[in-house]
């Protein structure tokens, strides 16, 4: 048997009870961490309703390969909620090493047609969610690195292709994700002296949130190139994420990772581009005569698949 690359490590995972949650968890445990499985067991869109079933199951696989885990159903956008599950993996495997936030909902609409509440729930569950967990995981490592007990902790968010790339018709979520990966660059720089290190992906995979979208010949046909491997079964992305939760990752931190069956991409932010400068103030009547040249030298914005255009001046 391979070494258990998170042997003891204890880990949070949010969303755990299916999908891509459920995968993170079972490698974890697999890897030897002990795992708390958190799910409100709710709808897809976040709509009333939740369920222990999803993150019970999860446990009983965990138990049923000789690992060790417990539920929680705590909502992970609420500030108290999020603090119970925290606290749940200290008190009951006596520390905390790792946190996966992974919950997420989708409500998806043009702008035109997005009303107030598939903003805010989407906002809430994806912003708020990754906000909360993370500030009461952040202040426990804070405390145990003054006590000279630092940790060797890791926090591995959730992105997106829809935030990163701009995805039409997700609005609300695009946001949402572009704004978890600019916190995920922004918490590694200020909790890297408590010894943690923040990272986050973009996973491309079949989940109940996602079934829809590749059910498209164009992804039905990407799923068949290779017989006998589907680029998009969840359990693909789970290695990235149990490898960025180990020990083994020290000094990868502030990165944004893409994963797709068995490709992993590393994604490059937002940096500076072309320029213009004057001592003085721009006249609109320059702008007018500067603007147009300047946008033509910058690269053009990313495809949805994260890749450049190629167009006349500009490297595929």
């Amino acid at each position: 048997m391979s070494k258990q690359l998170c042997k003891d490590r204890v880990v949070v995972v949010t969303g755990a009870g299916r999908g891509l949650g459920r995968e993170y968890a079972l490698e974890f445990a697999r890897q030897g961490a002990k795992v708390v499985v958190n799910d409100l067991g709710g709808r897809g869109d976040g709509g009333p309703g939740s369920a222990t079933g999803p993150a019970l199951e999860v446990v009983a696989e965990i138990e049923a390969m000789g690992g060790q885990a417990i539920a929680n159903a705590d909502d992970v956008a609420d500030w108290k909620g999020a603090k119970r599950m925290i606290d749940a993996a200290i008190h009951s495997f006596d520390g905390l090493d790792v946190l996966v936030n992974n919950a997420g909902i989708l409500r998806d609409r043009t702008l035109v047609n997005m009303d107030e509440e598939d903003w805010d729930a989407v906002i809430r569950v994806h912003m708020r969610g990754t906000f909360a967990p993370s500030r009461h995981a952040a202040a426990y490592w804070r405390e145990e690195s003054k006590a000279g007990r630092q940790r060797v902790a890791r926090i591995i968010n959730t992105s997106s292709s829809s935030g990163l790339y701009c995805n039409a018709g997700q609005s609300n979520y695009g946001a949402a994700k572009a704004g978890i990966a600019a916190l995920s660059v922004i918490a590694s720089r200020e909790l890297d002296r408590y010894g943690v290190t923040v990272n986050a992906i973009y996973p491309t995979a079949m989940s109940r949130l996602t079934e829809d979208i590749f059910a498209s010949p164009k992804w039905q046909a990407i799923r068949n190139e290779a017989p006998g491997f589907d680029p998009l079964d969840p359990s693909n992305v789970a290695p990235l994420v149990a490898w960025l939760g180990s020990e083994a990752s020290s000094g990868i931190t502030g990165r944004v990772f893409g994963a797709r069956g068995g490709r992993i991409t590393v994604a490059e932010g937002w940096h500076a581009g072309p320029r213009i400068e004057k001592t003085g103030r721009w006249t609109v009547e320059e702008l007018g005569d500067l603007i147009p040249d300047l946008v033509k030298q910058a690269a053009p914005n990313a495809l949805t698949t994260g890749e450049i255009p190629a167009t006349e001046g500009v490297p595929a």
